[in-house]
């Protein structure tokens, strides 16, 4: 690496009768104007000039000892300090005037952190508790207990969730905010720093707020998930002591650590590799990126601090750029310390109430608390703690500005919710935005494209794009003389209305083909009196529902072929093909303020009705998408962000496929579609709720995901997997039969289910192996009963061996014998005739070849829990024809019964579990392949060497699969 040489220059004086020097701490101001350092030896604070290193520094000294902590609020204009004499006091930055002695513990303060918005201090040390403290009126709104030794380092989550904590002993615990409860206790994961006070143990999130970040055991960096606290891997490289600090750079593409092997190294976090490093005299105690430009200001255990410039080299992107963007919902800084603000604060209370000592500094009239708090000192962090929420912390004045440009951004929005608060849901289209005065907006956007409008002069004018602009066709513009208000678009057509206007108050519906073979195949109606609520599209026909509970069913051409009357208002529809899906209320709005809707759907060529039901919203929200997935599930999505698509499972249900509430806070997803894996959306900053129009948004794909509980083993991933698996399997056996009752082909079906079979098994055999690594040995049990293949079941026999479980080896033993002794049974009960016996015998052939081809063109997915790999033993053709020939004249079964008692007295004991695997075939359906019989000698010779060849590659694969 290249030799890089940092200056270092004193800031501090620092005693070395101890020989380890002094914790220093050391950061930079959001402008990157300003260098603030301070050391456990040293009661006074310095402000340096970076730019002017030779300047000498603005020198604070309020307190009586030395100075153990140094936070900074995120706006810059707040700085707050800690000490050894037990007090944290707070200054306006950059001046530095005292303000406050916030807040006083008996022993001394280690650990200072403001959060994202500057509203929250919170602040610990040697004594038992973590104080939360409101800086506006510097009350303490919680105090967090749990640790057993002093507390070192804390860390709010930038999303405003959680904070984290660490104490010497090396255990982190993750609270959450909102009640102060103890999410997660991580013991001992980090080195003991025992008496040492020039090293403190830290924690520290990613700027995404998505990791958590600590000091390992192996002298590294571990990861940890930021909700379920698992560990997701490590940075381990050219430290040969532990890690003492860290710190992220802004965008998180890098981290810097320092180590008591006196090295720093400069991390890729995405590469796992450090990419620079730097020897220094003596230990780095603590360090800061710079918030703007490529530099790290380092200080070592002896007081000097210096700037290390050019940290990543300039090929790589720059720790500065693509910095998330996780605007804070109080993000107004300090109302403490807002000279504009003081007429606003009640004042009930004085600092000074604490007895806190001030050393003569007197404090001004407006700096008096809402409040006394001494004794909740005591009392927030016993049995009643969980009774408390954290106060909003937001400044009136500011907070008002924010709400007036929220307003002004969402004005369309705003007086939607407004009318819909306790009474029912308003029409609306799916894919459409409200209207806002001057703005382009969208009457539709779905999965085919967009139709978007802006009124003119009087009149407005309409653009429609295809996303794919290679299979769409180019539809030119439109003036729109009638102001239509909702529109739906599809491949072929589009379909607009407005509301009613005119003396004779009439609202028009206009029919508008792409392609046509015949001139002026565009249409409208008038409707007197009556007014389109909501339009739908299908395979040639349109849908219009109107303000008299109607559903007006028309042909391509313009025929009117249906008018339905409906149970109720409407509150949105959506077409696909031959179906029509309409959302109704069922009722009033309920006094909790949930919407009571009900769902139908159509098929407008058969003429039925083959669903009706109650659409389930999540309490006290509305629904915001209504439509089809790409594969034609009824799907809905409702204001707070789940997704839910209809199923036939339990006789018809609708499964919670996605909600937004796992995902970023600050972030609200826009529904344009799905298909059978991923959510097609559009994300929308907060507080924005809806897209511009310009510039053009970008789809964004999300994963598909149930809202699973927080499993003990840590596998939420493959258990998920494993449930979209069984739905995707239902969906396609429920099409099987219904093909397979019109007398259709369902041979492309077949394939599809086997993949997902296979996919399945494989996913299984995961969970499998993670049930025996965190030792939940029937939930195994229940697994591998689920397993549809044979060669599968004998695969988990094997892994369990591997990973040395007899006893659960013998049940997955059990498993498969009863299997086994079943099919037995049902094969002596159930001869198979002529005609079926040589269709088993192809559908054997065919499921071989179909084992062979998936298992080789699916790759595992992860090294530690692959399913072992299953080698088909291929046969020839001649084989198969030889077995067919011999079913088809002597009309016995497939599978000889007593060849197959024979297999599973063999299976009795587990050391010939592996001759069974070879003489067993695989089928979709998860029976056994049957083994057909031949008198050919030489058909019988091949298959020997057959099996002899699959032994051998079979238990290859087996073995290095499991490990």
């Amino acid at each position: 690496m290249k030799v890089r040489s940092v200056k270092l220059r004193e800031a501090h004086k620092v005693a070395t009768n101890s020989g380890r020097g002094s914790f220093c701490s050391v950061l930079w101001d959001q402008q990157a104007l300003h260098l603030v350092t301070a050391s456990s030896s040293d009661p006074s604070i310095s402000i340096h000039d970076p730019l002017l290193p030779s300047t000498a520094p603005k020198i604070l000294r309020h307190h009586r000892d030395g100075v153990t902590a140094l936070a900074i609020s995120p706006n810059s204009t707040c700085l707050a300090s800690g000490s050894v004499d037990h007090s944290v006091k707070l200054y306006k930055f950059p001046g530095g005037e005292f303000e406050t002695n916030i807040t006083r513990f008996t022993l001394p303060i280690r650990a200072l952190a403001f959060n994202r918005s500057g509203s929250m201090l919170a602040a610990a040390g040697d004594d038992e508790g973590i104080k939360l403290i409101n800086t506006i009126d510097g009350s303490i709104a919680r105090v967090l207990k749990g640790h057993k030794g002093p507390v070192t380092g804390l860390a709010f989550d930038p999303n405003s969730e959680y904070l984290a904590s660490i104490d010497s002993a090396g255990s982190v615990i993750y609270w959450e905010l909102h009640s102060g409860r103890t999410l997660h206790t991580l013991n001992g994961i980090a080195p003991d720093t025992g008496s040492d006070l020039s090293v403190m143990n830290v924690v520290s999130w990613s700027p995404d707020g998505e990791t958590l970040a600590a000091p390992g055991l192996r002298n590294d960096l571990v990861m940890y998930d930021r909700d379920t606290a698992e560990k997701l891997f490590s940075l381990r490289g050219d430290h040969i002591q532990p890690i003492c600090f860290f710190s992220w750079s802004p965008n998180g593409k890098y981290l810097a650590t320092s180590g008591l092997d006196r090295q720093v190294l400069i991390w890729d976090v995405a590469r796992k590799q450090d990419i620079d490093s730097h020897k220094f005299d003596d230990n780095i105690c603590c360090m800061a990126w710079k918030p703007i430009g490529n530099a790290l200001a380092v200080i070592d255990v002896m007081g000097k601090y210096g700037v290390w410039e050019s940290v990543v080299p300039s090929s790589m992107k720059s720790p500065t750029d693509d910095v998330p963007n996780l605007q804070s919902k109080n993000s107004n800084g300090l109302l403490l310390f807002d000279e504009d603000e003081q007429d606003d604060v009640d004042v009930s209370g004085s600092l000074s109430d604490l007895g806190e000592d001030s050393h003569g500094e007197t404090e001004p009239p407006s700096r008096k608390r809402l409040r006394k708090h001494t004794a909740y000192e005591e009392d927030f962090s016993e049995a009643g703690s969980e009774e408390w929420s954290l106060p909003k912390v937001d400044s009136r004045k500011k907070m008002n500005c924010r709400n007036k440009e929220s307003l002004n951004r969402n004005e369309g929005l705003r007086s939607i919710m407004t009318s819909a608060r306790m009474k029912m849901q308003e029409a609306f289209q799916p894919g459409a935005t409200p209207a806002l005065p001057g703005k382009r907006r969208f009457l539709c956007y779905n999965m085919a494209g967009s139709i978007t409008t802006i009124e003119h002069d009087g009149y407005s004018h309409i653009e429609i794009d295809f996303h794919d602009t290679g299979k769409g066709p180019r539809v030119p513009s439109m003036t729109d003389h009638f102001g239509f208000t909702v529109a739906a678009l599809n491949e072929n057509a589009s379909v607009f209305a407005n509301s009613c206007k005119g003396e004779k108050n009439m609202s028009t519906l206009m029919y508008r083909p792409f392609s046509t073979w015949a001139n002026n195949s565009e249409w409208s109606m008038r409707l007197e009196g009556e007014e389109v609520k909501v339009v739908a599209l299908g395979t040639a026909w349109v849908a219009a529902i109107t303000s008299s509970n109607f559903l007006r069913i028309f042909t391509e051409g313009g025929l009117q072929k249906h008018i339905l009357s409906l149970d109720g208002p409407v509150v949105t529809a959506a077409g696909f093909k031959d179906e029509l899906a309409v959302v109704t209320h069922a009722s009033d709005c309920l006094p909790s303020n949930d919407q009571m809707l009900e769902f139908r759907v159509f098929n407008i060529s058969s003429g039925t009705q083959p669903l009706r039901g109650r659409l389930p919203l999540t309490p006290g929200s509305r629904l915001t998408w209504f439509g089809f997935s790409e594969e034609g599930l009824l799907s809905s999505n409702d204001s707070k962000g789940v997704l839910r698509v209809f199923t036939n499972q339990y006789g018809g249900s609708w499964l919670p496929l996605f909600s937004a509430s796992k995902e970023k806070s600050d972030e609200n997803y826009w529904v344009v579609g799905l298909n059978a894996s991923k959510l097609f959306c559009i994300v929308c900053k907060y507080p924005d709720l809806f897209p511009q129009v310009m510039p053009k948004p970008v789809l964004t794909l999300l994963n598909l995901s149930f809202p699973l509980a927080s499993s003990d083993l840590g596998a939420e991933a493959l258990e998920n997997e494993f449930i979209l698996n069984n739905m995707h399997l239902l969906q396609i056996q429920k099409r099987m039969e219904e093909m397979a009752g019109a007398g259709l082909d369902t041979t492309s079906l077949d394939d599809e289910a086997f993949g997902l079979e296979v996919a399945q098994d494989r996913c299984i055999l995961r969970l499998i192996a993670s049930c025996c690594n965190g030792d939940k040995l029937v939930r195994a049990t229940e697994l591998v009963k689920l397993l549809t293949m044979e060669k599968s079941v004998k695969g988990a026999i094997k892994l369990v061996t591997a990973l040395k479980l007899p006893n659960l080896a013998e049940r997955f033993n059990s498993v498969l014998e009863e299997r086994l002794l079943n099919e037995a049974e049902r094969t002596k009960q159930k001869p198979l005739p002529n005609s079926v016996a040589h269709v088993a015998a192809n559908k054997t052939l065919t499921s071989a070849e179909k084992i062979k081809t998936t298992e080789s063109a699916i790759p595992l997915s992860s090294p530690k829990l692959t399913a072992p790999l299953f080698t088909k033993k291929a046969k020839s053709q001649e084989v198969a024809r030889v077995g067919i020939q011999k079913t088809e004249q002597n009309q016995i079964p497939v599978l000889d019964d007593i060849e197959k008692e024979k297999e599973i007295e063999k299976v009795k004991s587990y050391g010939e579990v592996k001759k069974v695997g070879e003489m067993s075939g695989i089928q979709p359906n998860g029976s056994s392949n049957p083994f057909v019989k031949s008198s050919n000698k030489e058909a019988n010779k091949l298959v020997e060497n057959q099996i002899a060849v699959s032994r051998k590659d079979n238990d290859q694969s087996m073995l290095s699969g499991v490990t």
